[in-house]
């Protein structure tokens, strides 16, 4: 088991995703305000973390582990506890290998394991004899003073189960917090160099192609740059992704190069992308208010970008939350569609109305309505027409001015024995049980 779930660690360390100083001023504070004592640890039982301002371990531990085969413990019962906080994903309480109550909360970084909070040592009741004797029989072979061992056990708190867990989920909370803070900022480095090494490859590619050409026409270059940039609309209007990112990554390479050293023509030459790159998304189905809001925050973040770097990274995600507007505007426009279809069922149940007629009360076609609708609800037309007309009859059923046979007509159900069909296999009894029970 140990084996197994430490295969799925992360490569990462915990120094990539999160800052120490930052980690360890959250288990100084944690410390300080439950006088409880908290570590970072790693999966073989490292202390990795511990705070600034207090004793690394309590009086017990520090007997305990001032013997070689009691640190040696120590760790197992650590790495032990994180395996099964990682494997479940949250707070593991547990007794240590001494008989103390510990909790490990372990640190996930998008739910890969990197370590664990330590917290403990306490105890969770009023000791009784048989307890005292439970821990000198658990540290005997540790060759300890058992009177020593026990006396300072009895300095510890006694806290309530609520509370231990309490103070678990606490560290679990803030601390994957920080890691997930930490994590966007790592992610961010990372698309900056991937979005450089290509950058680069480009750079090196016309570098080459250059040489073998000896020489390139302005003129030609500029109708290839424009041609360039039309493709570039086509398919980010369309949403498609990957080509998208393709001929971005030409255009940049293009324009640093061109402008090499001169990063105030740079910056004027991605503002037009940009331009470019908005009416594009705008004529993608992109919602415009939206849009607006978006331009207004790059025009501002633009403004302080003042590196090559920088800009590159900025307009590959101008252009990925471009292309995200559009299918949000495709969502959008999917749940109008389907709630103005809700409506007209709602309003038109009590006649004999078709898929055909609602499709053309909402301008689409049978099949596409069908097929929207099913994604959206989960449910077909049909289903959710007669969910409607057996919500309204059980509404009916339960007035005594109305029989089963006429609240069926009051439906649309010219067949009585058919209504009570559809109601039984949608309520699992009768009509007229249904309304026996109701009144």
């Amino acid at each position: 088991m140990r084996k197994e779930v430490l295969s799925k660690v992360s490569a990462l360390k915990l120094q990539e995703v999160a800052e120490i100083n930052v980690l360890q001023r959250i288990l100084s504070s944690f410390c300080q305000a439950t006088g409880l004592r908290a570590y970072i640890v790693d999966p073989e039982g490292e202390v990795l973390v511990q705070p600034d301002e207090q004793a690394e371990y309590c009086e017990f531990c520090q007997l305990v582990r001032a013997n070689q085969e009691g640190m040696f413990k120590c760790k197992r019962s650590y790495a032990r506890a994180c395996i099964e906080a990682s494997k479940y994903g949250k707070p593991y309480i547990f007794r240590c290998h001494a008989g103390l109550i510990v909790w490990a909360a372990p640190l996930l970084v998008e739910e890969q394991y990197v370590g664990s909070i330590v917290c403990g040592q306490v105890l969770m009741w009023e000791p009784e004899d048989f307890f005292w004797e439970e821990i000198e029989d658990m540290t005997r072979d540790l060759g300890l003073d058992a009177v020593e061992l026990i006396k300072s056990a009895q300095k510890l708190e006694v806290l309530s189960g609520r509370r231990i867990q309490a103070a678990a989920d606490l560290l679990f909370v803030v601390a994957n917090y920080v890691m997930k803070t930490g994590m966007v900022t790592l992610q961010q480095r990372r698309a900056i160099a991937e979005q450089q090494a290509k950058l680069c490859e480009e750079l090196q590619n016309r570098k080459i192609l250059e040489e073998a050409l000896k020489k390139i026409d302005n003129l030609s270059a500029r109708s290839y740059s424009l041609e360039k940039e039309q493709e570039l609309v086509r398919t980010v209007r369309q949403g498609e992704k990957t080509e998208a990112y393709r001929l971005l990554n030409e255009l940049l390479a293009e324009i640093l190069q061109r402008y090499s050293g001169n990063l105030k023509e740079v910056k004027a030459r991605i503002l037009e992308l940009l331009v470019i790159l908005s009416r594009a998304a705008v004529e993608g189905g992109a919602a415009i208010k939206s849009l607006l809001s978006l331009n207004s925050q790059y025009v501002e973040e633009f403004t302080r970008l003042e590196t090559s770097e920088d800009l590159c990274h900025f307009i590959i995600k101008v252009t990925e939350q471009f292309i995200s507007s559009i299918d949000e505007g495709k969502e959008v426009r999917k749940l109008q569609v389907v709630q103005k279809a809700g409506d007209y069922i709602r309003k038109n149940f009590r006649n004999k109305i078709t898929v055909e007629d609602i499709a053309k009360a909402v301008y689409l076609s049978p099949c596409h309505l069908s097929k929207v609708f099913k994604q959206e609800l989960g449910c077909t037309i049909v289903e959710f027409l007669t969910k409607v007309r057996i919500e309204e009859a059980k509404k009916l059923l339960r007035n005594p001015k109305f029989n089963v046979v006429q609240v069926a007509d009051e439906l649309g159900f010219k067949d009585p024995g058919y209504f009570t069909k559809v109601f039984k296999r949608s309520e699992g009894i009768t009509p007229s049980q249904y309304r026996e029970k109701a009144l």
